[in-house]
């Protein structure tokens, strides 16, 4: 049998696009690794998942309260929406399940980011206005 270097792959099995605009949020290492997981896993038509917080630490090798964190960030981001579940057990009982990711459009994280970029750069031109405005009153209270 002849070697072959690069095994022939489904790309829409064996691979799942991030998009290029998830580099621009300044996420953190983790929460990137933890995004790039429920991407991996998602539905690719309802863009939901619910895998545990065990399942998804054990993938990137982080604890479930890490990844719990990790998680509260993606939703922060507004990468993410979560939604509680529940289920019945076989004595009848209810309990709750774990969370249902539902993925958003990378579009609501790069809206969120830009107002947040556009509000600190008034914040640091209004920092500025007032300086100078102080370092003029000042100039002209020791000159008189």
């Amino acid at each position: 049998m002849k070697y072959k270097p690069w095994p022939k792959r489904d790309p829409v099995k064996n691979y799942f696009q991030l998009p290029n605009e998830i580099f621009l949020l300044g996420l953190s290492p983790g929460a990137l690794a933890v995004y790039s997981y429920l991407l991996c896993c998602e539905n690719r038509e309802t863009y939901q998942c619910w895998p545990s917080y065990k399942t998804i630490g054990n993938a990137v090798k982080m604890s479930a309260n890490t990844v719990r964190k990790y998680v509260c960030e993606l939703e922060e981001r507004q990468l993410i929406s979560t939604e509680n579940t529940t289920v019945t057990t076989r004595d009848g009982l209810k309990r709750n399940g774990n969370l249902l990711y539902t993925i958003l459009p990378i579009q609501l994280a790069l809206d969120q980011f830009y107002e947040q970029q556009l509000a600190q750069v008034d914040v640091a031109a209004e920092r500025q206005r007032v300086a100078k405005a102080l370092a003029l009153r000042s100039d002209s209270a020791h000159s008189a």
